[in-house]
């Protein structure tokens, strides 16, 4: 099962992966989360312990490991390069694991936009290859907001799309040009959860909105989001009814991807 996690900013996707992630993890099931943001927070939403989070560096950011496996320096183009260097190796040298999720930081391209061709996106491109043929029972990526990355067509290979979804206009139409962009890509197989729910009138609001998207679920809006954050615990041990909100979703991912497999 290969899900990637997208919405507009600030909806909560990275907190949903990490909910999913765990969620996993404790029904024993073997997990690898891909933090694919700029400024990756995954760890702390896991509640990785400072020690571990120290150890992760964004693949995109290891100027020495682009250089050996391209032969080339990060942000250099127009030279020759190797465009499919190895990577088999990378997920268990620079992941780190905590609670039953092992965690690996990617890391974006800041600059070359949509067309860059050079070492780090070559490494990033064959590096997520690779992983869709990798044995983990639960492979998560945590996109980073808004549409670009399916413009690079990042994501195109994974059984499924999570757009994550709060009841508000912007949300909802960020979350329809993700639905776009993923048609053009051929990534028909998306789901909606619906996040920050405070009563029914928002449950509708966003069933009216998305009509032609099905509903996997919804999590209900707690105040004690923050302060969870601010005490350094992940939300699925703090807010009570999450994990039992976090089971719904896994067992309809399990049930839906089942049915999707040749």
């Amino acid at each position: 099962m290969k899900i990637a996690i997208t919405g507009k900013g600030g909806v909560g996707k990275t907190t949903i992966t990490a909910i999913i992630a765990q969620t996993f993890a404790d029904k024993e099931r073997n997990v690898l989360a891909i933090d694919a943001d700029p400024s990756p927070c995954l760890s702390g939403a896991l509640g990785f312990p400072s020690e571990l989070r120290e150890k992760l560096i964004p693949i995109v950011e290891m100027d020495d490991l682009i250089y050996e496996r391209t032969g080339a320096k990060k942000g250099t183009s127009g030279g020759f390069f190797t465009i499919n260097p190895q990577v088999d190796d990378i997920p268990e040298r620079f992941s780190v694991s905590h609670r039953g999720v092992r965690l690996l930081e990617m890391g974006a391209i800041k600059n070359g936009g949509a067309g860059c061709i050079c070492p780090e996106s070559a490494l990033l491109k064959t590096l997520f290859t690779h992983l869709m043929f990798r044995k983990e029972d639960i492979l998560l990526f945590d996109m980073y907001a808004g549409v670009e990355h399916l413009g690079r067509a990042t994501v195109d290979f994974v059984d499924a799309l999570l757009i994550i979804i709060e009841p508000t206009k912007r949300s909802v139409e960020t979350a329809k040009q993700i639905n776009m962009l993923a048609n053009d890509l051929g990534l028909f197989r998306q789901w909606v959860i619906g996040n920050k729910i405070y009563n029914q009138s928002d449950i509708d609001f966003i069933e009216n909105e998305v009509k032609d998207l099905p509903l996997l679920g919804y999590f209900n809006l707690e105040h004690d989001f923050s302060e969870a954050d601010r005490l350094g615990i992940p939300v699925y041990d703090f807010i009570p009814g999450i994990q039992a909100q976090g089971e719904i979703i896994a067992q309809k991912l399990i049930s839906l991807t089942e049915t999707i497999k040749p």
